[in-house]
């Protein structure tokens, strides 16, 4: 029902989430399913910065399961549409994340990673956690994009097999509004760059 419902998950999760990170900090019960699926974001503004071109973006995201899959159409909507670096990804991987029917098994479909998410102080926001661990600054979650430190890649599927992620952008930010941005980030200890 988590899956199929952003009411349901918006009436339930600001009493339940808690109460699963909470047991899940106990280290006795594997509640992963249950807080990701709490936790999924709808329709939900992120302010994006790419540090290598120095470009702002705002983009909507929805229904995403996990990082992996927001890396993804992040990586879609930005290097797809021409506004950053990069590789595309392949239709199949954007297909397997956004598809409304629900994913039939495993694919074999790799994604390889574009960037380095990271949260505005340089820590490093991982592919295996959520978006919602993304912090938000000015009320707004603000996404940091650097140049990959190594070359990851993982499998396309989603997470969460019968909720396709959305990720649409909204609009390019101006110059002054991306330096405005900019000003609330940092390198921060968080990266280590290879010698």
């Amino acid at each position: 029902m988590l899956c199929r419902s952003a009411e349901v998950r918006r009436r339930h999760a600001s009493a339940i989430l808690p109460a699963c990170r909470d047991l899940a900090a106990l280290e006795r019960h594997d509640l992963k399913c249950l807080a990701y699926a709490l936790a999924v974001l709808d329709d939900e503004p992120l302010v994006v910065l790419h540090r290598p071109t120095g470009t702002g973006y705002e983009v909507r995201i929805g229904g995403i399961g996990d990082n992996f899959q927001l890396h993804t159409l992040l990586a879609h909507v930005l290097v797809g549409g021409g506004y950053v670096p990069g590789t595309t990804p392949s239709a199949q991987s954007v297909r397997l994340a956004t598809d409304p029917e629900p994913a039939q098994g495993r694919s074999q479909t790799i994604v390889t990673g574009a960037f380095e998410l990271l949260a505005p102080d340089g820590r490093r926001i991982w592919n295996e956690g959520l978006p919602d661990d993304i912090p938000a600054v000015r009320g707004r979650r603000l996404l940091v994009l650097d140049e990959p430190t190594y070359q990851r890649s993982w499998n396309a599927d989603r997470f969460f097999p019968h909720l396709p992620g959305t990720a649409e952008l909204a609009r390019v930010l101006t110059a002054k509004e991306t330096r405005i941005w900019f000003a609330h980030t940092s390198p921060g200890p968080g990266i280590c760059r290879p010698s």
